[in-house]
């Protein structure tokens, strides 16, 4: 009998031709779940799902989970970039896991086609060449493989959404990757490094000393406040002639910033900032932008230094090439209150694919494109899935808590929106508010490591200053 067993097994190894088909007998046993994006939602569901009654595979071009909310304090080195990152394959081998791009999904025959992102160009990158119709030409240093599943939780998020607007994608920053951050940090000390060359005038100066943000939103409100702290203390102590010349101004075409605060609130940031010399140019609209320069309908030509770039979402390609489901008219996926895909058509669910976080819309709610939504969404689908494996019954539809919204201001100062929140309801401004903030996205972090170098970059760098080193 034994030698029976091991001649199978060595034909197994033969006609597979790897020997992890033949040890992984275990997993034919179970259903297959494969969770598409390592953001707030499929990340969520990887730490959360049962792993041991699921065959569960990760498919995702980043091989970490992006803490969003601290990129901010990245990007300047209040914070360092590890701290803002938790690694995919802590949960391998329980979960197989490829760092690859979903091309297309098969919802018929249940089969994705996908492309290594090992080789391929940056995310940037990417969406360019898929905005101009060609990412054949990024698909060519890896051959398309293809995985089947069982159950299909779709996660992939969005991509920064940029109106069209030439040049955008050429030449401004974004903020929605730990990769982005360094980006972004880089560019910042080299601006005051050209700056403070002998051979270049005051004039020129200026220019390259102009931060431009575009997006009065949390992300670009919260990037313009850790500038200006970083500009207001380690460069005023280093670069003290050229921190007087530096300028942040926030472009928005609202007539004012942090719209989806409280009006109050909103008003408190705008005192806030002014008095702080960061300029708010709203109802302005950006036409063009150039290398080093930006055309500004109500503006002109303006010169910068650096120009970040965070209006909002647009949809994922993936998720712009399905044609089999229900769609909103913003590009993300329809569901049903169980997260469910809707079919197009008669809108019918599917009940072996999901779709969370900034791919999904729920029919009949709106629900903001926060990583709140999104990580509740997934905390109710892992419920859902682990009573799914053991036959028991689904949980009641999902409901949105909100819990408020936080902003960060600068200098110790933030805002805290708690008047749609579902329990106690309020407003907090100011140092207890900067308190909640820190304390909120403490909490929030995932890791213990990260529990303890947060708080522990936070010290050092109030203590011994940001480290300015450009390498």
């Amino acid at each position: 009998m034994k030698l029976c067993k091991l001649a199978s097994g060595i034909r197994s190894i033969s006609h597979h031709g790897h020997l992890g088909l033949f040890s992984s007998s275990s997993a034919r046993n179970k259903e297959k779940l494969v969770i598409l994006g390592s953001g707030w939602g499929g990340y969520e569901v990887l730490r959360g799902v049962d792993k041991k009654r699921w065959d569960v595979t990760m498919i995702s071009a980043s091989s970490y989970f992006n803490f969003t909310p601290l990129l901010a304090s990245c990007a300047v080195g209040t914070l360092e970039f590890r701290c803002a990152v938790e690694p995919v394959r802590r949960y391998a081998p329980q979960a197989n896991v490829y760092q690859a791009w979903c091309d297309k999904i098969d919802f018929d025959q249940k089969l994705l086609t996908c492309v290594s992102a090992t080789n391929l160009p940056s995310r940037l990158q990417r969406q360019q060449a898929v905005s101009e119709e060609s990412p054949s030409e990024l698909s060519k240093p890896s051959p398309a493989f293809h995985i089947g599943y069982d159950k299909l939780v779709i996660a992939v998020g969005a991509y920064s959404q940029t109106f069209n607007v030439p040049g955008v994608k050429e030449h401004a920053y974004f903020l929605k990757d730990v990769k982005d951050a360094r980006a972004i940090r880089l560019r910042v000390l080299e601006c005051f490094e050209e700056a403070s060359q002998p051979t270049i005038s005051d004039n020129e100066r200026r220019k390259v000393l102009n931060f431009c943000i575009v997006g009065g939103g949390p992300t670009g409100v919260e990037f313009a406040a850790e500038l200006h702290d970083l500009i207001s203390t380690d460069i005023e102590r280093h670069y003290p002639t050229l921190a007087r010349m530096a300028r942040i101004t926030i472009y928005d075409v609202a007539p004012q910033i942090l719209g989806a605060f409280d009006d109050s609130l909103s008003k408190y940031a705008e005192k806030k900032f002014s008095r702080d010399g960061i300029t708010m140019k709203l109802r302005h609209h950006v036409e063009k932008v150039n290398k080093d320069s930006m055309i500004v309908k109500e503006q002109g030509e303006v010169p910068f230094g650096m120009l970040v770039w965070s209006t909002g979402l647009a949809p994922n390609p993936l998720i712009e090439s399905i044609t089999a489901v229900a769609k909103h008219e913003k590009g993300s996926l329809y569901t049903n209150d169980h997260l469910n895909v809707l079919r197009s058509g008669n809108k019918t669910p599917d009940p072996d694919i999901w779709a969370i976080g900034d791919a999904a819309i729920v029919e009949g709610q709106v629900l903001p494109a926060t990583a709140q939504v999104a990580s509740q969404k997934a905390k109710y689908l892992v419920k859902k899935l682990n009573r799914i494996v053991k036959d028991k019954a689904s949980p009641a539809p999902f409901e949105f808590h909100n819990q408020g919204s936080l902003a960060y201001l600068g200098d110790w100062k933030a805002i805290y929106d708690r008047s749609h929140a579902e329990s106690v309801k309020g407003k907090e401004t100011g140092r207890l508010a900067w308190l909640l903030w820190r304390s909120a996205y403490f909490t929030m972090t995932l890791s213990v490591r990260n529990k303890i170098t947060v708080p522990f970059y936070w010290f050092m760098n109030w203590i011994f200053g940001r480290d300015l080193t450009r390498f």
